[in-house]
């Protein structure tokens, strides 16, 4: 006897649905897991033998074969329990349903039949709306699927009560969104820019890197206010759109990182990972490929204080990600792709005592351990940086006196505004172009023209400070936003000057 199911995997944050196909012969008990299952679903069989028994139904004692089809793609997680349990009951003829083409099934088990809730719901509910099909979830991960409109969605507890269901689908109504404000932060919990006190050039800075989505670098002795500066960039950053929200809430759901809640991830998240992550911590990996912290940044900021901190074989695993903004790992059986379009921003001391530099206190670091200390931070990396900005000292003074900066309603207007200028200029891409920051070279030739006077600028500059050409293209895509803050259509000399003073790295 045989039957055929329909579960979910996703090949990296993209759905895809998978036929599980059962078949129930005579011959010695056996329980055959086929189709390149790993570990955690080859455990699946004795999960659902105990789930079938303590639910009230008799596992079939023969051979049993569960075969996951397409079988070249790599099937990971216990969300097969459910699926596998459902086409078990099918085959032995225990089920007494009817049509079982129309669903997808998706959860784990537990041992005493109650349906628990697995990562990648969001993206494999997608693949279900696109093939006209419900879906069968753990009642916790119900939020989650709803957030795809036009599927029916239908969440139970227990294995009994799919059971139930399937017998009479007319007795039970698809689940049905609540409202949630989950989201919401209390007012006055968010970091704002009014909190910081002095550093106009930093402040400036930060406006110019989320204008444009450029990668900024932050230099200066501890306690300067770096890592507040960076922290608050996301609170003038304008809302995700809703492809950008289901986009970056599917590379959560992928990562088991989503709440028990019906609600997209709208505001452009922020990451912040310790300096001892691995490689594959950061860009994504393992045995079983998962995004890693430049995927879950996306859209959003990837914040990295103490950079000097990091070891160099990991922030060399950030070029090609900033350069691709996405992320291909390659394993033996499988390469996913994980988007990965964010903005970088870092924050480290001149040295490694913190000091060099400063009026106040005298660095103890000798000029071995200060080269050692920036041989981490590889040219090629630097050149990626659009923006690297020194924070110095605050004077006593400053440190008195209350905040007097602008809020980040106010900074986050104008960054709306140039982001609306940016979005009319790149009608038309597709979605793939959205900010200066993401311009190559045929939008760079055609949105960056100089007149004589600054290209003079930028051609004296070249030869002074012996800028690459990709350092060449930076300057324009930053200058570009200067002047779409400014609102102006066209790049002034003005503008070239202060896009190089804000790369003090170049001088160095």
């Amino acid at each position: 006897m045989q039957a055929t199911v329909s579960g979910g995997a996703t090949l990296g944050i993209q759905g895809v649905v998978v036929a599980v196909e059962v078949d129930v012969a005579n011959g010695l008990p056996n329980f055959l897991i086929v189709g390149l299952p790993d570990a955690a679903v080859n455990e699946s069989k004795e999960r659902v033998r105990a789930a079938l028994r303590n639910s009230g139904f008799d596992p079939p004692g023969t051979r049993i074969t569960v075969n996951l089809a397409p079988a070249h793609l790599r099937k990971a997680g216990p969300g097969f329990d459910l699926p596998i349990a459902i086409g078990l009951l099918a085959a032995a003829d225990s089920l007494g349903a009817g049509d079982l083409g129309r669903y997808v099934f998706l959860g784990e088990l537990a041992l005493d039949g109650s349906v628990r809730r697995v990562a990648g719901v969001l993206p494999v509910a997608i693949e279900a709306r696109r093939w006209g099909q419900a879906l069968v979830v753990a009642r916790p991960a119900a939020p989650e699927a709803l957030l795809v409109g036009g599927l029916d969605v239908f969440a139970f507890e227990t294995l009994q009560e799919v059971v139930a269901f399937l017998r009479e689908p007319a007795a039970v109504r698809p689940a049905e969104q609540v409202a949630s404000d989950a989201a919401a932060e209390p007012p006055g919990m968010e970091a704002d820019l009014a909190d910081i006190k002095g550093q106009p050039g930093a402040r400036r800075a930060v406006e110019i890197a989320a204008a444009g989505g450029h990668n900024l670098l932050f230099i200066g002795p501890p306690g300067s206010g770096k890592s507040m500066l960076a922290r608050r960039i996301p609170s003038i950053l304008p809302p995700l759109t809703p492809p950008e929200a289901l986009e970056v809430t599917a590379i959560y759901s992928v990562g088991g990182l989503l709440e028990s809640r019906g609600v997209l991830e709208s505001r452009p998240p922020f990451r912040s990972p310790h300096h001892s992550i691995s490689c594959a911590g950061l860009v994504g990996g393992s045995s079983a490929p998962r995004p890693g912290e430049v995927s879950l940044a996306h859209r959003g900021v990837l914040f990295l204080d103490e950079l000097g901190e990091f070891s160099r074989g990991t922030l060399e695993v950030l070029r090609q990600p900033l350069e691709d903004r996405r992320v291909v790992i390659s394993r033996a059986r499988a390469t996913v792709a994980y988007p990965a379009d964010f903005s970088l921003a870092a924050a480290m001391n001149p040295c490694p005592c913190g000091y060099s530099g400063d009026r106040v206190k005298t660095c103890t670091c000798g000029v071995d351990r200060v080269a050692r200390y920036w041989s981490r931070i590889s040219g090629p990396l630097v050149d990626r940086l659009d923006l690297h900005i020194e924070v110095p000292r605050l004077e006593a003074e400053q440190i008195m006196a209350a905040p007097q900066g602008e809020p980040s309603a106010v900074v986050r207007e104008r960054v709306r505004e140039a982001r609306a200028r940016q979005g009319r200029r790149f009608q038309g891409r597709g979605g793939r172009i959205v900010c200066n920051g993401q311009m190559v070279g045929r939008e760079l030739r055609q949105h960056c023209r100089l007149d004589a006077a600054s290209e003079r600028v930028l051609a004296g500059a070249i030869r002074q400070l012996g800028l690459t050409a990709r350092t060449y293209d930076r300057v324009l895509k930053v200058a570009r936003t200067l002047a779409d803050l400014a609102g102006r259509d066209e790049i002034r000399s003005d503008d070239l000057k202060e896009a190089l003073q804000l790369r003090v790295l170049d001088a160095r």
